[in-house]
């Protein structure tokens, strides 16, 4: 899979790939939380940040997955959650907040090189994310690239509930 980086400058060129392999990873489902529309901006939101970075994947041109994500403000946590008091305020955070791999290179180690070449080349100290708690595989998977659980949250009324995770990048643990 040949990975390629994108900044918060490059998101206006890459927005209708990024919904576009949304609606492929969703394809067939009648979620309003995943809709085009709602993810048009989520990513509009996310890429506006300074520090957005954006890795997609391409297998011979073909889009395979993207990760993308942006530092926290000082102080930041998710919405409608505290930062757990395993996360030190002076921390500083950055929040994955999609990593999605289209259904053709599911199981083949995309989602984790995608993973690894976005999150693991951060200058930040800690690692967050979100994920779905009807999706304990999915969990489980965060847990073995050293996540772990610090709470759950519903940042909004039609969303699900996710659980947060967080992963030390300096070298420290982050504990429950």
């Amino acid at each position: 899979m040949d990975l390629k980086t994108y900044t918060h400058q490059d998101a206006a060129a890459i927005r209708g790939m990024l919904l576009d392999m949304q609606d492929a990873v969703y394809d067939g489902e009648a979620d309003r939380f995943r809709a085009r529309e709602r993810f048009a901006q989520f990513v509009d939101m996310w890429s506006s940040k300074e520090g957005w970075s954006c890795v997609i994947g391409f297998d011979e041109g073909e889009p395979t997955g993207f990760a993308y994500g942006a530092p926290f403000g000082a102080g930041g946590w998710w919405k409608g959650s505290a930062r757990p008091t395993s996360v030190a305020p002076e921390a500083r955070v950055f929040a994955l907040s999609e990593l999605k791999v289209l259904k053709k290179w599911r199981k083949t180690g995309a989602s984790e090189e995608l993973h690894r070449a976005l999150v693991l080349t951060r200058d930040e100290d800690v690692a967050t994310l979100l994920v779905d708690v009807t999706h304990p595989k999915v969990v489980s998977l965060y847990e073995r690239w050293g996540y772990i659980k610090v709470g759950e949250q519903k940042p909004y009324e039609d969303s699900p509930t996710f659980a947060i995770m967080a992963k030390h990048l300096t070298g420290r643990s982050v504990s429950e």
